[in-house]
């Protein structure tokens, strides 16, 4: 029988969501808490990979996304002068069992949000976090900003890299900000006069300008998302608030040098649409020592315990495995082992969440060097098929097992 009955989750977002159906599904109760009014459904689209995709047909969301999300499988990259460069895979369904999927987040988070009312998990709004106020070897005790208390088995931080919860681990620590955001704006992809056999999601590389990339998304790929990065410095929250405010000046950092990139990019960035502009200020987290309190009683997951760039599209899919591997080692440890399994747990999920991050620095290092001139051979740290294509019921017996035999 599993030790942890009951488990409190902070933050009804996708990992927190995600987390509450696969508890659900090992019949271990759980109850969301999220400091807003609602579950937050804005920002654009988001990537799902097949690990990620596998994870939730596992829980029976796949199928009701499907219908709402734009399918592809790989990822082009183009010279400044237009030339094709090098691809990347994202999906495939003969290779890894799924189509890569860009879909709005607000979709994801609406189906979530209504398979965790059908299961009868309960969700309460306008309940924020504050602060641990005890932690026992049998349940941890914390408090609300209204002054209530709540008392459960455990309690997981899927809050976000500015997680409050990560605050009981880690008191001084705050996000990094790695002085890159990412300036996006969804135009209509007819504006780009897309040429026959010109393939999309494309980056277009440029090293006076930086890569500007463009990603379709909607079922039919009616529209595309069109960004790049821009260094910045550090600024406030109401700076930033700010920044996003003033969108002539996101407009016309879109528009930055656009007369040195191909036609396509020239025509994604001549209308846009001001209420279609967004932007996402980039920040990492350190490597953790731990994800988990004294008494286990305390887990943080996804971005609260660690940041994947955006690179190689794995920040919410290793926000999912992070989510269904803990619920299946929950199911599977007693009182006894809990401990023990928590750490193998860690371990694991850390080792692959930094094959990731090297995976995506070795890309990096394929496409960003000189133009044209041959690249070193290096093999890759991660193969796509380990990425895309684990059966992680199957991961996480294998950890628990080799764990407990030694």
């Amino acid at each position: 029988m599993a030790s942890i009955d009951r488990v409190a989750i902070i933050g009804a977002g996708l990992s927190g969501l995600t987390l509450a159906l696969a508890l659900h599904k090992q019949s271990i109760a759980c109850t969301l808490y999220e400091a807003r009014a609602s579950a937050l459904d804005i920002g654009g689209a988001i990537m799902l990979c097949p690990n990620g995709l596998r994870i939730l047909d596992y829980l029976g969301v796949y199928k009701r996304i499907r219908s709402e999300g734009y399918e592809f499988d790989k990822l082009y990259f183009r010279s400044p002068d237009d030339q094709p460069m090098d691809t990347y895979e994202f999906g495939g369904v003969e290779q890894y069992g799924y189509h890569a999927m860009r879909i709005y987040r607000r979709v994801l988070i609406r189906e979530l949000s209504a398979m965790v009312r059908e299961a009868g998990i309960p969700i309460e709004y306008h309940k924020k976090f504050v602060r641990v106020l005890a932690e026992t070897e049998k349940d941890v005790t914390w408090e609300f900003s209204d002054g209530s208390t709540a008392t459960a088995a455990c309690i997981v931080g899927a809050d976000g890299i500015h997680s409050r919860v990560r605050k009981y681990l880690y008191p001084d620590l705050e996000p990094t900000f790695t002085k890159m955001v990412i300036v996006a704006a969804t135009v209509p992809t007819s504006q780009l006069q897309v040429p026959t056999g010109y393939n999309l999601p494309v980056t277009i590389m440029n090293k006076q300008h930086g890569a500007v990339f463009i990603a379709p998304q909607l079922e039919d790929g009616s529209e595309v998302m069109v960004g790049r990065q821009k260094r910045s410095e550090q600024l406030t929250r109401e700076g930033w608030d700010e920044l996003l405010n003033n969108k002539e000046w996101c407009v016309d950092f879109l528009r930055q040098g656009a007369d040195d990139f191909p036609e396509i990019v020239q025509r994604a960035v001549s209308d846009i649409a001001q209420e279609r502009i967004f932007l996402w200020p980039l920040s990492i987290v350190p490597k953790l020592e731990t994800w988990t309190s004294k008494y286990c009683r305390v887990v943080i997951v996804g971005d609260a315990a660690h940041a994947i760039p955006p690179a190689p599209g794995q920040g919410v899919n290793q926000a999912f495995e992070d989510v269904f591997t803990y619920s299946l080692v929950l199911a599977r440890s007693d009182k006894d082992s809990l401990e023990r399994s928590l750490k193998v747990w860690q371990e694991r999920r850390q080792e692959r969440v930094d094959k990731v991050l090297a995976l995506n620095a070795y890309m990096d290092r394929r496409r960003m060097p000189s133009l044209g001139e041959e690249k070193e051979a290096v093999d890759a740290p991660l193969d796509l098929e380990s990425l895309y294509k684990p059966d992680f019921v199957k991961m996480v017996d294998a950890w628990l097992s080799r764990h407990a035999s030694h």
